[in-house]
C-alpha cells in the first residue's frame, strides 16, 4: 500500500462524529434544542434535517489556528466593506430545511440580519448565510463536507468554500453551478458576493 492511500485511509477511518438517532423516541423543539447546546458547551453540536445530533469534539490547536486565520480575512474585509457581519464556528444558524449547521466561517448581508428579531438573534438565526467556509479536519469525512457545503447551497447561500488541507484543494460551491475543484491556489476570488474580497491561502496551506 502507498504512502498516499495510507494516509487517506487514516483520514477516512480517524476520529469521527457522534450521530445519535433521537427520533421518533425524543423530538426536540427548536427553543429545546438551543437549550441542549448551551448545556453542553465543550461541544460541538449540529442536527440534521432529519433529525440527528451531531456530536463534534473541539478543533485542535493547528485546526483552530488556521480557522481563526480564515475568520480573521472575512471579518477584516466586511469591516472596510460594511454590509454584512460575521461570524464563527460558534454560530448555529437554523436552516429552511430544518437542519441546524456552524460553518466554521459565515457572512451575513446586514439587509437580512437586520430583518430578524431581538429574539432570533440571541438564539441560532432562522436562516442560512450569504456565505460559508468549511475548513476539513483530519477526522472529517470528504464526502460528508462536500454534501454539507451543497446544503448550503440549497438553502440560499450564494457562495460556499470547502478548504481541503489534506489534498491542498479549495472546493467552490455557488448556486446552479457543479462544485469547481481548484488544485493548491494562492487565493480564491469571492465576487460577487463579498466584492473585492480573496481568501489568502498561504497562511493555512
Amino acid at each position: 500500500m502507498s504512502t498516499a492511500i495510507q494516509e487517506q485511509d487514516a483520514v477516512d477511518t480517524g476520529d469521527l462524529p457522534i450521530v445519535l438517532q433521537l427520533q421518533p423516541v425524543v423530538n426536540l423543539s427548536q427553543d429545546e434544542f438551543f437549550e441542549f447546546c448551551q448545556v453542553n458547551r465543550e461541544l460541538r453540536i449540529e442536527r440534521s434535517a432529519q433529525g440527528e445530533l451531531i456530536i463534534m469534539s473541539p478543533l485542535g490547536a493547528e485546526s483552530g489556528g488556521y480557522e481563526s486565520e480564515i475568520i480573521a480575512q472575512v471579518r477584516n474585509w466586511a469591516k472596510r466593506d460594511g454590509t454584512g457581519k460575521t461570524f464563527s464556528s460558534s454560530t448555529g444558524f437554523h436552516l429552511p430545511n430544518g437542519a441546524d449547521r456552524s460553518p466554521d466561517t459565515a457572512w451575513i448581508r446586514l439587509s437580512r440580519w437586520n430583518g430578524l428579531t431581538a429574539e432570533e438573534r440571541k438564539k441560532f438565526p432562522p436562516l442560512c448565510p450569504d456565505f460559508v467556509v468549511e475548513l476539513r479536519s483530519e477526522s472529517d469525512r470528504l464526502r460528508t463536507l462536500q454534501a454539507k457545503l451543497q446544503e448550503y447551497i440549497d438553502n440560499g447561500a450564494e457562495l460556499g468554500l470547502l478548504i481541503d488541507r489534506t489534498k491542498r484543494q479549495v472546493h467552490v460551491y455557488r448556486p446552479g453551478r457543479e462544485a469547481e475543484i481548484l488544485d493548491d491556489p494562492q487565493s480564491v476570488a469571492c465576487d460577487p458576493t463579498l466584492p473585492g474580497f480573496a481568501l489568502d491561502l498561504r497562511e493555512i496551506w
